[in-house]
């Protein structure tokens, strides 16, 4: 009779060990789900976003531009974009966002594209 309650005693011992072993796994695999342990990265920018400074350069060129080839085609005056003073001093720059060789650049573009457009009315 020994040997019979000796292995009842040890199915329980399996079947608590087992039911134990159980619940750990369902807790493991459901806290993993809920709480993930690593930081998610933010996304990368978009590839086309424009940098501050050449977004602020064609911005100011295109409005100083349109500005100055409306006043040219009202007053008169012939189609010479190159010649007026915005075009070479580059207003609106600020050194903060960078450096003024690439805002001059996109600054002249832009102010060239918006003195055709007022000047040609396009």
């Amino acid at each position: 009779m020994a040997t019979r309650c000796s292995d009842s005693e040890d199915a329980m011992k399996l079947s608590r060990i087992a039911l134990l072993l159980g619940t750990a796994a369902s807790l493991v695999s459901t806290g993993c789900a809920s709480h993930p342990y690593y930081a998610v990265a933010p996304a990368p920018p978009p590839y086309n976003s424009v940098p501050p400074l050449i977004a602020r350069a064609e911005h100011e060129g295109f409005r100083a531009g349109s500005e100055d080839g409306g006043r040219d085609l009202y007053n008169g005056f012939g189609h010479h974009p190159e010649r007026d003073r915005k075009f070479h001093d580059t207003p609106g720059y600020d050194p903060a966002l960078g450096p003024f060789g690439p805002y001059r650049d996109a600054f002249r573009s832009a102010y060239v594209r918006g003195y055709d457009q007022a000047f040609y009315r396009r």
